[in-house]
């Protein structure tokens, strides 16, 4: 006779040892579902919404619910009865959040992306001059590039300052312009590249800063929605495929929204300056 189907939850119905990895409590991993789907919408849901987004009956999310109000993770709205995110919960995400350095999470990735697409790949972020390199992992055929630790990328001419610029306030992309902001804030095709990035597109420039190199720069933005830094990979033109479309983007842009998640930002939240 088979077990119904409500009780494979129990902490005592798990597979065999040799399908399974280290054990766990089967039962927390299946509450967790709800958890999961009220992080994702990031809202209250009613119950029978909770459980269907857990891919559970509204019976069976009832109990976890209940002894996840007893410890703070979740809470229930009075007037409505609806199912948020409780004190303990936030707690821990903003504690989760101040544990995490952008900076040291960003260091294996580029790593790991300079040997996936063959490029130089740099951490920029924006400091006191502008945007400046502070982590850079070489390609295994370097670009002889003056891209090193504490370079200061031109916010014209190189695909993370195009990045810094459209993503930042005015008011710090000028003072770090200086006396060149006021033709670079009348200059039309300037201006549209950066209302490209800020919809979206990859920051990308192609032989202008170093003829014959090319550049392509991705945002990882925090919470809060604001830019933290980039992921900047450089390479010959000649093999180098910047377009949306390319390896290099698609590794880019997967890797900078993985960064942004785990630093608290959700997709469709809105971009704003930081």
């Amino acid at each position: 006779m088979n077990a119904p189907t409500d009780l494979l939850d129990d902490d005592t119905l798990e597979p065999p040892a040799e399908a399974r990895g280290p054990r766990g409590i089967q039962s927390i991993e299946v509450g967790g579902q709800l958890l999961l789907a009220l992080a994702h919408h990031g809202r209250p849901l009613a119950l029978k919404d909770l459980a269907r987004e857990a891919a559970m009956s509204p019976a069976k999310a009832h109990p976890y619910l209940v002894s996840f109000q007893k410890i703070g993770l979740v809470e229930q709205e009075a007037s409505s009865g609806r199912y948020g995110l409780g004190p303990l919960a936030l707690q821990m995400g903003l504690i989760g959040l101040q544990q995490y350095d952008p900076v040291r999470l960003a260091t294996p990735v580029i790593d790991d992306l300079a040997l996936q697409t063959g490029l130089t790949v740099a951490i920029v972020l924006w400091g006191n001059r502008g945007s400046t390199v502070v982590r850079v992992a070489e390609a295994p055929n370097p670009v002889h590039v003056s891209m090193r630790h504490g370079t200061v990328m031109s916010l014209r001419d190189t695909a993370s300052g195009r990045l810094f610029a459209a993503l930042l306030p005015a008011a710090h992309v000028d003072a770090a312009m200086g006396a060149e902001a006021g033709t670079l804030r009348a200059d039309a095709a300037f201006q549209n590249e950066l209302n490209a990035i800020r919809h979206g597109a990859l920051a990308r420039v192609d032989g202008i800063a170093v003829p014959g190199v090319t550049g392509l720069a991705a945002p990882v933005f925090d919470s809060r929605g604001h830019l933290v830094l980039g992921l900047t990979a450089i390479g010959p033109s000649a093999t180098f495929d910047s377009s949306d479309q390319g390896a290099v983007a698609q590794a880019l842009t997967r890797e900078a929204k993985a960064l942004s998640t785990r630093l608290g930002w959700r997709e469709g939240s809105a971009q704003t300056a930081c």
